[in-house]
C-alpha cells in the first residue's frame, strides 16, 4: 500500500523543512515538498510535524520481582508506549544464576510473542558469567541481542563483582557487543540501609536517603575504569545527579568510550516528592532515587551539549495498592521503579524544547536516533529518510494534554506527573507505515510488533 503524509514540517536530528513524506508499504520511499504522487492513504499534516517515532531502550515489561510482576505486559506497555509516540522498546531479558544466557533470552521472547503493538528487541541482564559462559554472549551477538546489562547494586540478587564486569567488557570488546552498568555501589548501599532500618527509619524517604550520589558517582567512576583497562566502550544507564554527569563528562574529555543515558523522572522530579504524606512517596521508590532540584539543570545541559546521549524511561511499573504497599514499615521492601513508557516524549517536547533547554532536532537526535545509531537500529529505525522503516509520528505541538491516571494507558494506578500540563500530543503514530494510534484511538494490533535482531557495533 502507498501512504502519503502531505503538507507537514519533517523534523529530524538534521534539520527542520517542509516535507511529505512517501511510504511504501513499511517504508519511507521518497521526502520531499510537494509529492503529487498517487496514494492510498492521505494523511493530512499540515499544521503539524512528522518526526521519526521514538526508541526507548530501557524497559521493564511483563518483569518479575519477587513474587510480583510488573503490571505492564508486553501488549499494555507497547500499545502505552504507542500512545506516547514510541515506536520500538528494547527491554530486558533476565538471566537467573547459572542459566544459559540464550535460554534467558528466549523466555522473554515468548513473552513478547503475539502481544507486542510495536516493534521490540532485548538485552539480556547477565547475572552469573564464569569464564566457561564468555562464548555465549558470542551467539547472542549472533542472533541479534548486542547488549548485556550488569548491576553493580542489588547484593544477593542482581550485583556482580567487578571480575565479572571486567570480562563481559572484555569479551564485548571482541564480539562487537555491548555492556550497560547500573552504576550504584550496592554494597555500601546496603550497609546505609541495614542502618537505617536499626534506627527505625521505615518511611519512603529513606529510599533516597540511603542511596546517595556519591554511591552513584562512585560506581559510574569504576565502571568507566573499568571500560579503560578492557579496552571496550561502557553505556552507563539512568543517570540521575550532576555527580555523575562529572565523571561521564571528565572521561569523555580524556577520550573514554563512555556513553549516558538520564530519564525523564530525573529532568522533572525530585526528592521532596518522598515528603508527600503517608505513604505517597513510595510512588517515586526507584534506584537510583530522586535527587534535589539544582541538580537538573546539569542534566539539561548535559543533554544540550551531548555529554548524555539518550533519554530513555527505565519503566518499571508497580500498582501502589497491592504491589508498592508491600513495602509499608519497611522502605526497603517498596518494589523499586516507574511509570514513563507514555510520558516520556510529551515531556521533553514540553519541558525540554518548549522551555528552550534543548532543540526540536536535539530531542529528535536523544529520543531516536541517538538509540539507534547506539543499539544497531540505524538507519532503519530513529531516521525519516528513505529505506528506513515508516516509523513516524504527527504531532501537534501546539494542543494540550494533562498527564493523568485516569487517562494513561499504562496499567497502573499512579501517574508520577499527575495533573502535569504539557504541550505536544501525538496525532497519528505509523509503526513501518500501518496506522496505530490515530486521534487518540489504538488502531493497530497486539502482536503486530517484531523482534528486531540489532546489528553488532562497528567501530
Amino acid at each position: 500500500m502507498r501512504t502519503l503524509i502531505r503538507g507537514g514540517t519533517v523534523a529530524t536530528a538534521a534539520g527542520i523543512f517542509p516535507a511529505d513524506v512517501l511510504i511504501e508499504g513499511e517504508t519511507i520511499a521518497r521526502v520531499g515538498a510537494g509529492l503529487g504522487a498517487e496514494a492510498q492513504r492521505v494523511f493530512d499534516a499540515r499544521g503539524k510535524y512528522v518526526l521519526p517515532g521514538g526508541i526507548d531502550v530501557h524497559t521493564h515489561l511483563d518483569m518479575p520481582l519477587g513474587e510480583i510482576v510488573t503490571a505492564d505486559d508486553f501488549e499494555s506497555g507497547t500499545v502505552a508506549a504507542a500512545h506516547g509516540g514510541t515506536t520500538t522498546v528494547v527491554d530486558f531479558a533476565v538471566q537467573t544464576p547459572g542459566q544459559p544466557l540464550r535460554e534467558a533470552w528466549e523466555t522473554w521472547m515468548r513473552k513478547a510473542e503475539g502481544k507486542a503493538a510495536v516493534d521490540y528487541g532485548f538485552h539480556l541482564i547477565v547475572t552469573d558469567l564464569p569464564p566457561a559462559r564468555l562464548v555465549e554472549m558470542d551467539v547472542l551477538v549472533a542472533e541479534g541481542v548486542t547488549t548485556f546489562k550488569l548491576f553493580m547494586a542489588y547484593p544477593g540478587r542482581l550485583m556482580v563483582d567487578d571480575a565479572t564486569i571486567y570480562r563481559a567488557l572484555r569479551r564485548a570488546a571482541g564480539n562487537g557487543g555491548l555492556v550497560l552498568m547500573h552504576a550504584e555501589n550496592g554494597g555500601v548501599i546496603e550497609e546505609l540501609v541495614r542502618r537505617a532500618l536499626a534506627e527505625g527509619k521505615t518511611a519512603p524517604r529513606w529510599h533516597a536517603a540511603t542511596r546517595p550520589a556519591a554511591a552513584e558517582a562512585e560506581a559510574v567512576h569504576r565502571s568507566i575504569a573499568l571500560a579503560e583497562l578492557a579496552g571496550a566502550p561502557v553505556y552507563i544507564v539512568h543517570v540521575s545527579c550532576a555527580e555523575a554527569v562529572e565523571e561521564i563528562a571528565a572521561a569523555r574529555g580524556r577520550g573514554a568510550r563512555v556513553l549516558g543515558e538520564t530519564c525523564p523522572q530525573y529532568l522533572f522530579l525530585s526528592e521532596e516528592r518522598y515528603d508527600a504524606p503517608g505513604f505517597e512517596g513510595a510512588k517515586y521508590v526507584m534506584s537510583p532515587p530522586l535527587r534535589p532540584r539544582p541538580g537538573q539543570e546539569r542534566l539539561w545541559r548535559a543533554l544540550a551539549a551531548g555529554e548524555l546521549q539518550v533519554v530513555a524511561t527505565d519503566h518499571c511499573p508497580f500498582r501502589m495498592r497491592d504491589q508498592k504497599s508491600l513495602g509499608r514499615g519497611d522502605f526497603s521492601r517498596i518494589p523499586g521503579g516507574a511509570p514513563g513508557i507514555e510520558t516520556r516524549m510529551s515531556l521533553l517536547l514540553d519541558g525540554g524544547v518548549r522551555a528552550g533547554r534543548i532543540s526540536l532536532e536535539r530531542f529528535v537526535e536523544v529520543t531516536a536516533t541517538a538509540p539507534a545509531r547506539i543499539f544497531g537500529l540505524h538507519p532503519r529505525k530513529g531516521v525519516i529518510a528513505p529505506g528506513s522503516d515508516a516509523d513516524l509520528v504527527v504531532w501537534d505541538l501546539d494542543r494540550e494534554h494533562t498527564w493523568s491516571a485516569a487517562t494513561h494507558h499504562m496499567r497502573v494506578d499512579y501517574n508520577p506527573y499527575e495533573g502535569m500540563v504539557v504541550r505536544g500530543v501525538p496525532e497519528l503514530v505509523l509503526s513501518r507505515g500501518s496506522p496505530v494510534v490515530e486521534g487518540g484511538r489504538f488502531v493497530g494490533r497486539p502482536g503486530a510488533g517484531r523482534f528486531l535482531k540489532r546489528a553488532p557495533r562497528s567501530d
